[in-house]
């Protein structure tokens, strides 16, 4: 896949350029220091997917997520911040963002967050995933939402129960696999259970419906 890199500092681009590199299934199209010049690129230069910063001097990622959201097409798009607040992370995502990892994340998460992104799929951090689950919390009360939640919950297995939990913490299955002690395969199995008899498809709604239901601890 054919890989933009869009942020203000040349040190961040070199770094990621450099986890890039050794990926036989990535190449860096091109680099861009606002999203103004990676607009501009953009239009003779078609790439896959950008990683975009949120905050840089010129047009910042959230502007450029409003040019990129009036494309008849556009790249997958991939922000990458230091800032985890809810603000930022409520907007990018209602522009449109695919994604939303913090600039912390290690080499192997970054490169598994950009092939997820790059099928269609929105990938979200733990940090950003808590951040989403209190600003829905916060913004509707008790009541038929928490009956609702709770009788989903009541449609999974135990075990089931226990990963859902566990993505509320804004765990990846990696971690989950670790904390329960099962093979990252049945974590993935048990987690596509879930999503189905929820009727939801990604893991911030289930982080939402077991906050709603008060089972945010693992095994309540």
């Amino acid at each position: 896949m054919r890989i933009a890199l869009v942020d203000d500092d040349p040190m961040v681009r070199t770094g990621l350029g450099y986890i890039l590199r050794g990926e036989a299934d990535m190449e860096v199209a091109w680099q861009a220091g606002d999203g103004g010049e990676a607009l501009r690129l953009l239009a003779d230069d078609p790439v896959d997917v950008i990683l975009l910063d949120i905050r840089m001097a010129g047009t910042d990622g959230l502007a450029t997520m409003e040019a990129l959201a009036a494309l008849p097409e556009r790249p997958r798009v991939l922000m990458l911040t230091t800032f985890n607040t809810d603000d930022y992370v409520v907007r990018a995502l209602r522009l449109g963002a695919d994604g939303f990892l913090l600039k912390d994340a290690d080499p192997t998460e970054l490169l598994e967050a950009i092939r997820r992104v790059q099928q269609g799929q929105t990938v979200l951090s733990p940090e950003v995933t808590r951040t989403l689950v209190s600003v829905a919390t916060e913004s509707s009360g008790p009541g038929a939402a928490t009956v609702a939640a709770q009788q989903a919950m009541a449609r999974l297995t135990s075990r089931e129960r226990e990963v859902a939990a566990l993505v509320a913490q804004g765990l990846t299955n990696s971690q989950i696999s670790t904390r329960m002690n099962l093979s990252l395969a049945s974590v993935k199995s048990h987690l596509t259970s879930t999503f189905t008899k929820l009727g939801v498809d990604n893991r911030v709604s289930v982080a939402m419906i077991v906050r709603d239901a008060g089972s945010s601890r693992s095994g309540s």
